[in-house]
């Protein structure tokens, strides 16, 4: 009957590594806008998905939040009080624990010299808004190696 036992256990082992295998890990993902209503669709497009979402509502408050929460992905306005994204963007290219972290703009400042800034200050990848959640999810996937 030992035997019987052991060879459950090792099957249920590699069942549960399939299953890990099979299941995305979860990533956390900086919402950062001024606007409540963006950051509602926002969540709302990516609730379901393997993500944990913070928010920040300002560029200060988006540079404390990253340095402390450690995100695996930001998506950033660029109007914002305090400080804008191209600003947030700037800052947190200069530390080492948030250098390589993906930073998307999600932003109506599509005009050819605000793309252009925002790659030169190491932004990855811009979503224009009004954007659908298959667009954002699809973004999302590609710099997340999901």
């Amino acid at each position: 009957m030992g035997d019987w036992d052991d060879e459950d256990e090792v099957t249920r082992g590699l069942g549960a590594a399939a299953a890990a295998k099979r299941t995305p890990a979860r990533k956390k993902v900086l919402l950062v806008d001024d606007s409540e209503t963006v950051l509602m669709v926002e969540r709302m497009a990516l609730g379901r998905g393997p993500y944990d979402l913070i928010t920040a509502r300002d560029g200060v408050e988006a540079v404390q939040r990253a340095l402390a929460e450690r995100p695996d992905l930001i998506l950033l306005d660029v109007m914002m009080p305090r400080m804008n994204g191209f600003e947030v963007c700037r800052e947190l290219r200069q530390h080492e624990s948030t250098r390589q972290v993906p930073i998307i703009f999600v932003t109506t400042r599509s005009e050819g010299e605000n793309v252009e800034a925002g790659y030169s200050l190491g932004a990855t990848d811009y979503v224009n808004k009004p954007f659908t959640a298959a667009e954002l999810l699809a973004k999302l996937r590609s710099h997340l190696g999901q």
